[in-house]
């Protein structure tokens, strides 16, 4: 019969199941978006990013629901965005959001100087005719397209958590600036 382990023991088996469970959250999202991208919806990539983001909604959506099991309702719309950069963010990323702006007219800018899933990323940074490009010149690349396909599930993720707190909205990514991420919440009237 083998002996109970000790409680350090306990902590660490702990802190190693989360390291598995962020590769294999990695390696899924991963999969996920070359399946659509590549196989299911090749020549449709508008078809596999809404399936993607449809997917991050679900899990978001669900996700609420189990993070706010044991809370009151938010008063409003600030108080929901906030609890999405700290309590939220933080379950599924261990960290809080780095920046949070609004305009007070229902848009909010989410800033992750160190977004998770995309740090581990890299890019060529030569054009796609083999010539050095410019960092300014990025976004229009199909490098950077390719990578924003990555962000549909996140911003699906967070507009199925603000949708189950009852707040519609749209949710758009911005990666101009790697590793960093912006995502900004348009609130629906």
């Amino acid at each position: 019969r083998k002996p109970l382990p000790r409680r350090r023991e306990i902590v660490n088996l702990r802190e190693m199941g989360r390291e598995v469970s962020e590769s294999c959250i990695d390696s899924l999202l991963t999969e996920m978006v070359s399946s659509y991208c590549n196989h299911f919806y090749a020549n449709k990539p508008e078809l596999a990013a809404r399936r993607i983001e449809a997917i991050g909604y679900q899990v978001g959506h669900q996700l609420s629901e189990r993070y706010t099991m044991e809370r009151p309702r938010f008063s409003d719309h600030l108080e929901a965005i906030k609890f999405i950069c700290k309590d939220f963010w933080s379950e599924l990323f261990k960290k809080q959001i780095d920046n949070l702006k609004t305009n007070h007219r229902g848009t909010f800018v989410l800033q992750d100087n160190r977004f998770r899933w995309l740090a581990r990323m890299s890019l060529d940074p030569t054009a796609d005719d083999g010539v050095p490009q410019d960092p300014a010149d990025f976004a229009e690349s199909k490098a950077a397209q390719a990578m924003s396909m990555y962000l549909y599930f996140p911003c699906g993720i967070i507009r199925g958590a603000l949708s189950n707190l009852g707040i519609p909205c749209a949710v758009s990514a911005d990666i101009s600036n790697l590793p960093a991420c912006s995502f900004v919440v348009r609130i629906k009237a």
